[in-house]
């Protein structure tokens, strides 16, 4: 068996007036992500550890800012199409440990229907998704509510 490792990550600034989407899931907040789809740093961390772990370049060379048709996307279309693209290479998903970094708003009551997104989305089942948040204890951009990021690892076959 040919097991493979990638590691994710992604970051985004936080404004006023912008959903706050992350795992497929829409939060009531002050805040959301500025970017050119609809920021969910957790699926883009995602997306980056499932490509990077079949060494198939990763989410900017697969989905760029160049193109107007990622404009505003649902990030959980990023992610069946990252799945598509490993299934094109023979690849089958293990599991993804991954890690949010925000110090508001608070994650936990969202992090079943983020797990159960995701599983959805890779066609895996959820106790092979891991979502963790954490705070940076007001230290740097994410202390200061400034911006948002997330880390993720994936192991696949």
């Amino acid at each position: 068996m040919n097991i493979r490792i990638g590691h994710g990550y992604d970051v985004h600034a936080l404004a006023t007036n912008i959903p706050f989407i992350l795992g497929g899931v829409t939060i009531e907040h002050s805040k959301g992500m500025v970017a050119h789809s609809d920021g969910d740093v957790l699926i883009h961390a995602i997306c980056d550890a499932l490509l990077g772990a079949a060494a198939l370049r990763d989410i900017g060379f697969h989905f760029p800012d160049s193109n107007m048709s990622y404009k505003n996307i649902d990030s959980r279309k990023l992610l069946q199409h990252t799945k598509k693209i490993l299934a094109e290479n023979n690849y089958t998903i293990g599991n993804i440990d991954s890690t949010v970094c925000l110090q508001k708003p608070k994650l936990l009551p969202y992090i079943p229907f983020m797990q159960q997104n995701i599983a959805e989305d890779l066609d895996i089942d959820i106790q092979n998704i891991s979502v963790k948040a954490t705070t940076t204890e007001s230290l740097g951009f994410v202390g200061r509510e400034e911006g948002i990021s997330a880390y993720a690892v994936a192991l696949i076959t």
